[in-house]
This record gives C-alpha cells, sequence and structure tokens, in this order.
C-alpha cells in the first residue's frame, strides 16, 4: 500500500456501517477494547455524534471505496479541567493490520487535534500484549507512562491495559488557548 492509495478523511455518516462492522469484529476478537458486546448502528451514531459535539475528529481510512479503519479523539475525562487532554482511539478492518493504516489514522488525528487546541494525548491501549498499537503510539512519539496491571477481564483471562502519553503542540510549556470556551 502506498500513501497515494490510502485516504484519511472526516468520516460521514455514510460510513457507520463500515465502522459498525469494524469494531464489532474488535469487541468479539479482540483485547483492544474491553467492551464484551458490539454496539448496534445507532450507539456508534450516538458515540460519532457525541464527538463531534467536542469539537474534535472522527476519521476514516479508505482504501478505494472501502472504509478499511477508522480513528476518534474525545476528552479524556469529563471534568472540564481535562479539556487540553484527549484520548485516542483507533480500529482497523483485519486486513488493514500491519499497512500502515493505523500510523497513517493516529498522525492525522494528532494533527487535528492539535488544530482543535489539545496539548496532550494519551492512549489507553487494552492489553500489554497488543503489540501493533504499542508500536504505533510509539512510532509517533508516545511515551509509556504506566501499566495498570489486570484492569480487565476479556476471553477469560485477564487484561492489563498500557498508558502512553504525547504532547501535541507546546504542550504543557505555555498556559493553553481555550478555543471552544
Amino acid at each position: 500500500m502506498t500513501n497515494a492509495q490510502l485516504l484519511i478523511r472526516p468520516s460521514t455518516i455514510d460510513d457507520l456501517p463500515a465502522i459498525t462492522a469494524i469494531y464489532e469484529d474488535a469487541v468479539l476478537h479482540g483485547t483492544g477494547t474491553f467492551e464484551l458486546e458490539a454496539p448496534d448502528l445507532a450507539e456508534m451514531g450516538r458515540r460519532r455524534d457525541a464527538v463531534l459535539a467536542n469539537h474534535l475528529p472522527w476519521l476514516v481510512a479508505q482504501l478505494g471505496d472501502e472504509v478499511v479503519g477508522y480513528a476518534y479523539a474525545n476528552h479524556f475525562r469529563p471534568r472540564r479541567a481535562y479539556r487540553f487532554c484527549v484520548e485516542d482511539s483507533i480500529y482497523l478492518a483485519p486486513a488493514a493490520k500491519g499497512r500502515g493504516v493505523g500510523t497513517a489514522l493516529l498522525a492525522e488525528l494528532m494533527a487535528r487535534c492539535e488544530a482543535a487546541g489539545a496539548r496532550q494525548m494519551l492512549a489507553v491501549i487494552g492489553d500489554s500484549d497488543n503489540l501493533g498499537s504499542i508500536g504505533v503510539h510509539r512510532r509517533l512519539g508516545f511515551e509509556h507512562t504506566g501499566v495498570l496491571r489486570s484492569a480487565g477481564w476479556k476471553f477469560d483471562r485477564w487484561l492489563d491495559v498500557v498508558m502512553m502519553q504525547r504532547a501535541l503542540g507546546t504542550g504543557s510549556s505555555q498556559d493553553p488557548v481555550d478555543i471552544h470556551a
């Protein structure tokens, strides 16, 4: 795959069936999410709407006519003091893994979050064996900040949560500008 073949763009309502299918596969077969039951199309639409209402991006990766991945960021926690700190989420169709799609999605997500005023991005990665996600984040400058041991129970086993963090823009070296006050 070359970058010319891959299009990273804002998601649309028409992308929701593909987004829902990608996430369903992650829920049913993966440990990157600790969700145990796949949400339906309407719920995925509500989740997307909530992210967009926070003036944050929800992107898709498209190869040809097919959506092969998506990424979004939302506030790390709902309290207002967290408004400059976002948490990323990236999910790929199985055939898109290991092809640079996750790296391209995360790079664009970081740029858009920085433009939206975010100063810190956190990765809350399900499963310490999730080497693909850990590697993508490390490649783009995220640093390991901790592990929450045995934080989730899925597929009849305990799963860790790996925490990683990266400053966006000037990070904490300057006071932020609240562009959505």
